[in-house]
């Protein structure tokens, strides 16, 4: 039988723990599409991992119909956070949703316009009259697909923009219905998967539009900044995971998503384009922040190209201080 000291080290530690258990907070965090996209892999991984219960919180991941809508549903608390890409704040804000943008996941772009190479289309202004895929009407990417076309002279009544939702954009590539998708990585190499050649445009090349961000209300960040903090820090931990070893973090991703199984090339290979694509910033030691001039240009961008009628300070719109 254990001595006495042993027994009550043991007892105090499955106090320590139960306690520990008991105060985890309970939050959502709201994906803009499926979370069983690639593009979420930084949260899946930082959940499976233990990062947000090693931070106390104790997460549930739920879908929304797109950057836009998230953003609606965190504004009037539905969610304690939620996915947009940097650019979503400039869009809802100035529609009275009072919602910041808490970190950034990367230094690119999230988004790519992605154009079949037998499309006949040399540069983004030959777009016109033809078919464009975007996720919803509400997603931020719409939003992104439009600067994109302003930028080569194109209203949105110039080309036939569809909103297909996150099966359509791959399958109606494939099948020649669709001209172009406003899309991100995984969409591109599943399209390049089955066979289909195609021509990338960097958003970011075009104007400097944002990686996908954490969206939090004004309230949440007043009322829960620890658990705000919690979740940004957890989910860069993530991000660093996938950029320093892209390949352990597929096995680990596609393990714990079973939809995934038998997948991990198409996972790392998805993976390294997020490094190269989206993740990658010029100073490592600055991934999660916004940068207050770039908002500023995006929504100078869209405010000039009719995309958002009003412009609201840039200070409103975003907040580095749970990036640590």
């Amino acid at each position: 039988m254990p001595s006495l000291p042993i027994r009550l080290a043991a007892g105090a530690a499955l106090l320590l723990a139960a306690t520990t258990a008991q105060a985890a907070e309970k939050m959502t965090y709201l994906f803009p599409a499926p979370g069983v996209l690639p593009a979420f892999a930084p949260f899946q991984l930082a959940q499976a991992r233990g990062y947000y219960a090693a931070e106390g919180l104790d997460v549930t991941f739920q879908v929304g119909k797109g950057g836009a809508d998230v953003a609606k549903q965190v504004a009037v608390g539905n969610a304690e956070l939620g996915g947009g890409i940097g650019d979503t704040p400039v869009i809802v804000r100035a529609n009275g949703l009072p919602v910041k943008a808490v970190a950034v996941l990367g230094g690119q772009a999230l988004t790519q316009i992605i154009v079949r190479k037998d499309a006949g289309v040399k540069s983004l202004a030959e777009l016109k009259g033809k078919k464009i895929g975007v996720l919803s009407f509400q997603d931020t990417t719409y939003y992104n697909a439009l600067a994109a076309l302003a930028s080569a002279g194109l209203k949105k009544e110039d080309v036939s923009i569809e909103a297909v939702g996150p099966a359509g954009m791959v399958k109606l590539m494939i099948s020649g219905d669709l001209a172009a998708i406003s899309g991100v990585p995984e969409w591109t190499a599943a399209i390049e998967e089955a066979g289909i050649g195609v021509d990338i445009y960097p958003i970011t090349k075009i104007f400097p539009a944002m990686a996908q961000a954490l969206l939090a209300s004004d309230e949440t960040i007043a009322k829960k900044p620890k658990v705000v903090e919690g979740f940004v820090r957890a989910t860069l931990k993530a991000v660093r995971d996938i950029q320093s070893d892209p390949k352990k973090a597929a096995a680990e991703y596609v393990k714990a998503m079973p939809q995934h199984a038998g997948r991990e090339a198409q996972i790392l290979d998805i993976m390294q384009r997020y490094n190269t694509l989206v993740y990658r910033t010029e100073d490592p030691t600055e991934l999660g922040k916004l940068d207050p001039k770039r908002i500023a240009a995006v929504q100078k961008f869209y405010v000039d190209n009719g995309i958002v009628q009003t412009a609201v300070p840039v200070a409103e719109l975003y907040t580095n201080q749970f990036v640590k």
